[in-house]
């Protein structure tokens, strides 16, 4: 009995000495880095993507070669591995607000705020205010508006991410030298904010009208001397010297965004990776550049639970770290490439219930556009035909536009999923905004249109991919990283130790 009480004592003895090593692990590795600091750093963000969401898109390139595995992503080549928490200072779920923060400052913050402390007293100086000092050129790049919480995390400081008007006014006061991708949300003032009205913060619901309009943002940043460019022309003539750029894509989407990758438009829109791309162009000289780039609309795909559209998004972010690891085979021994996410949404996961342990990702390559895009379809088609409408037509609209109901494509549909298209068509023409949507609701379609929630889930399921959320996970992450300090990223830590760890590598440049 005494032996084993001692043999108790010692693994718990061990097991504290493990759990202690572990957290001081990440720290000793860091104050102990000597190599020089990296002259180029290029920190890609993939707003709500987790491990699934790359391996959807993995697994999508493998089903279209015919294969029953993956075709690896740039990302994937990456050669360091890590993963790291997520959770903010008062939630365990955490918001891309307090995750932007950590990933910005090295500090946990409070949901909603915007590179400031938790009391929202105190600014928290950001690895590119940092980079800015050390004599670094600054990009900040997003597919969504560029005051969305994630690039604000970088430049601005704010007690909460819907203070947009604040935020773009911070954008300027930065002296950064390009900003690339979405538009302004609120370039005229902001009206009244409303912390837990969220929808807005993925695109979501109509833009109130400004009563008494501020100064307009986007004029104050040319008079700090910005130039402002939203043309495909113009953002073509930008060149190597040019500096303090805003560059906006000439078509905008819902929230200021760029469109989805699966609706744009070859030689209408910018992509992710020409902004980066760009960015290079623009931001390459002798004293180096910080370049943070996100993939803001997989967070908002994934929210949508829209796999075909989450997938597009992926793969274009992918892209654009393809771009900067063409620039990485020229400077090898100067570049730092970072790829990480802020938190995972939807819960992804590679399997569903109904499909047991059948995949056909394949079957994702039917939709043709995002449920944003179908939405607005079916909005106009509910203007049209508010007295008149017919299950028929919308049978017809998520056949044309989802493959559902075609035989020849595999995409048959049960009559199970027919009862559930049904319903779902009948609530999206009936139902109105203001409308109590009780819990069931919420279950089965979030916040979005019925009838387009449910062709997105039908088609995941018949892919063999489940959802458990229209919300974020407390997922851990995965970072992949290489070249100068990448050995810093390795490893199982906390959200706040990439930037730690990068104004470590640049501390003494």
């Amino acid at each position: 009995m005494l032996q084993t009480k001692i043999n108790l004592k010692q693994i718990f003895a061990i097991a504290l000495l493990l759990i202690s090593f572990n957290s001081i692990a990440q720290p000793s590795k860091r104050d102990s880095y000597k190599s020089k600091a990296p002259k180029y750093i290029f920190y890609f963000i993939g707003d709500g993507m987790g491990l699934s969401q790359t391996n959807a898109a993995e697994a999508y390139l493998g089903s279209l070669e015919n294969g029953n595995g993956i075709k690896k992503l740039q990302l994937s080549t990456l050669p360091n591995q890590g993963f790291y928490t997520t959770y903010a200072l008062n939630r365990f779920i955490t918001g891309s607000a307090a995750a932007g923060t950590a990933l910005a400052t090295g500090h946990k913050t409070t949901i909603n705020t915007i590179s400031m402390d938790a009391q929202r007293l105190q600014p928290l100086k950001t690895i590119a205010e940092m980079a800015k000092e050390k004599g670094y050129k600054v990009g900040i790049v997003s597919s969504v508006s560029i005051d969305h919480a994630t690039p604000a995390t970088f430049y601005a400081h704010q007690p909460t991410r819907n203070m947009y008007y604040k935020i773009s006014l911070d954008l300027s006061k930065s002296d950064f030298n390009y900003f690339a991708g979405g538009g302004f949300k609120h370039p005229e003032g902001d009206g009244k904010t409303d912390e837990k009205y969220s929808l807005s913060n993925f695109g979501m619901g109509a833009t109130e009208d400004i009563e008494n309009k501020e100064p307009n943002s986007i004029k104050v940043a040319e008079s700090r001397g910005y130039t402002f460019v939203n043309t495909v022309h113009d953002f073509k003539k930008l060149k190597k010297g040019d500096d303090k750029i805003i560059a906006v894509a000439p078509k905008l989407a819902a929230g200021s965004a760029l469109p989805y990758s699966i609706d744009q438009k070859n030689g209408a829109d910018i992509s992710l990776a020409d902004f980066t791309e760009k960015g290079i162009q623009l931001l390459d000289n002798s004293n180096g550049f910080f370049m943070m780039v996100e993939g803001g609309k997989i967070d908002w795909a994934s929210h949508a639970n829209d796999a075909a559209s989450v997938i597009k998004e992926v793969l274009q972010f992918d892209k654009a770290v393809a771009t900067a690891m063409e620039f990485y085979n020229k400077h090898p021994e100067e570049t730092l490439i970072l790829v990480c996410g802020d938190h995972e949404t939807g819960g992804l996961a590679l399997g569903f219930a109904g499909s047991h342990y059948d995949s056909s990702f394949n079957l994702l390559q039917y939709q043709n556009l995002s449920y944003e895009a179908f939405s607005d379809k079916l909005a106009l088609y509910k203007q049209e035909h508010a007295d008149n409408y017919s299950v028929a037509d919308g049978l017809d609209m998520v056949k044309e536009h989802f493959g559902l109901g075609d035989a020849s494509k595999g995409l048959q549909l049960s009559p199970f999923e027919m009862q559930q298209l049904k319903d779902a068509f009948d609530k999206s023409m009936t139902y109105a905004d203001e409308m109590t949507k009780n819990d069931q609701f919420y279950l089965l379609y979030g916040s979005y249109d019925p009838f387009t929630v449910t062709a997105c889930h039908i088609l995941s399921h018949k892919a063999g991919i489940g959802w458990t959320s229209y919300s974020h996970t407390a997922s851990p992450i995965p970072i992949r990283s290489i070249g100068t300090g990448a050995s810093l990223f390795t490893g199982f830590f906390d959200n706040t130790d990439i930037p730690k760890n990068l104004m470590k590598l640049i501390e003494n440049k």
